[in-house]
């Protein structure tokens, strides 16, 4: 995808997509690590302007997708049978 521009859309959509992957783990801390990992990222490389910089930022965001949701699914597989105590709801 070097040769094309990556519209403002399509980041945006890889952006909700990691967020919505980080969702899916059962984990509390593998999912919060997850969603911090993401903002951290996109906050670090919005003010990239260099088209190639934008390309490999994006091309690195994508295979990080790959692995966030292959990783989701092998997390539910070995689920964690109690709640974390972040996940406890007070009484």
């Amino acid at each position: 995808m070097a040769s094309a521009a990556i519209s403002r859309g399509e980041i945006l959509y890889l952006y909700r997509s990691l967020l919505r992957t980080a969702r899916q783990f059962c984990d509390y801390n593998i999912r919060e690590y997850t969603k911090r990992r993401t903002i951290d990222a996109f906050r670090q490389n919005q003010n990239l302007t260099d088209s190639l910089a934008i390309s490999a930022a994006y091309s690195d965001g994508k295979t990080q997708l790959d692995v966030a949701k292959r990783q989701a699914v092998v997390y539910s597989l070995y689920a964690p049978t109690i709640k974390s105590v972040m996940e406890a709801k007070s009484i």
